[in-house]
C-alpha cells in the first residue's frame, strides 16, 4: 500500500511523463547519467538498465542497490532519490541534462 502512494505521489510530482518504454542495458558510453551520478551509483558495472520516465527523472535498475552512495548522488546534482524494491532507483536530476 506505501509503495503504491509513494508511486502515485513521485508520478504526481512529474507530470511531464514520458511513454513508458522497456528499459534496455545501455553501455555506460551512451549512458543518461554523468560520470559522477555513475560513481555514487556503485559504477557503471552496478547498472543493470536505465530509463528516462520523465523530462526531470531517470529510473535506474541495479545491480546491489546497497552501493548507493545518497551523498554523493546529493553532490553530483541528483535533487531526489527514491529507491524501491527490487533494486530500482528514481533519480530526480532537474532540467541539467544529468
Amino acid at each position: 500500500m506505501f509503495e503504491k502512494l509513494q508511486r502515485a505521489f513521485w508520478k504526481a510530482l512529474t507530470p511531464d511523463l514520458i511513454a513508458e518504454t522497456v528499459a534496455a542495458p545501455v553501455p555506460a558510453a551512451e549512458s543518461l547519467l554523468s560520470a559522477d551520478v555513475l560513481n555514487a551509483l556503485g559504477g557503471a558495472d552496478n547498472l543493470q538498465s536505465q530509463q528516462r520516465v520523465a523530462l526531470t527523472r531517470v529510473r535506474v535498475q541495479l545491480r546491489d542497490a546497497a552501493r548507493v552512495d545518497a551523498a554523493a548522488l546529493k553532490a553530483a546534482g541528483v535533487s531526489g532519490v527514491m529507491v524501491l524494491a527490487g533494486g530500482i532507483v528514481h533519480l530526480i536530476t532537474g532540467l541539467q541534462g544529468q
